[in-house]
């Protein structure tokens, strides 16, 4: 990602080295310091240990790995990993809700009750509602994530 930053970087600073008058738009990137109008979010990359010290899992932690450790350490579940309601069968008026922060989410259904039939899992998507082969039973994604947050996926 740093490689890329640079790719994009490198033709406005060799352009403005050719010029007499150096470029704005290179100017305003280089002196233009951040603002945050709050505290700064946790940092999703650990600070790594020592030199000749064996890290812990808090200084060695990266990415998803350490959003959910620092999860836990404040005592708050970061993923969902409870099971869906399976007292009933979803239907078409009233599917079963399955929450997601992205506009698509893997389900695993069983059937109901429990255990009823094999596990098949399939993609439940924000637009359209996905029924069970076996069972029937109908999953609905309770969308709660940002709109277009994943524009930049292809």
């Amino acid at each position: 990602m740093f490689n890329a930053a640079l790719r994009a970087v490198r033709p406005v600073v060799v352009h403005s080295t050719r010029r007499s008058t150096p470029s704005t738009a290179f100017r305003a990137l280089s002196t233009t310091t951040p603002r945050f109008s709050g505290p700064a979010p946790p940092s999703l990359f650990g600070e790594g240990a020592k030199p000749g010290e064996i890290p812990s899992d808090e200084q060695q932690a990266t990415g998803l790995e350490r959003f959910q450790l620092l999860g836990e350490m404040q005592g708050v579940d970061s993923f969902d990993l409870e099971p869906l309601d399976s007292s009933r069968v979803g239907t078409l008026e009233d599917p079963i809700k399955v929450f997601s922060l992205d506009t698509s989410r893997i389900v695993g259904c069983t059937g109901s009750p429990a255990e009823s039939h094999e596990l098949h899992w399939f993609t439940v998507k924000k637009e359209k509602n996905r029924r069970c082969p076996e069972c029937g039973s109908v999953y609905a994604l309770d969308f709660q994530g940002v709109e277009h947050h994943d524009a930049h996926h292809h």
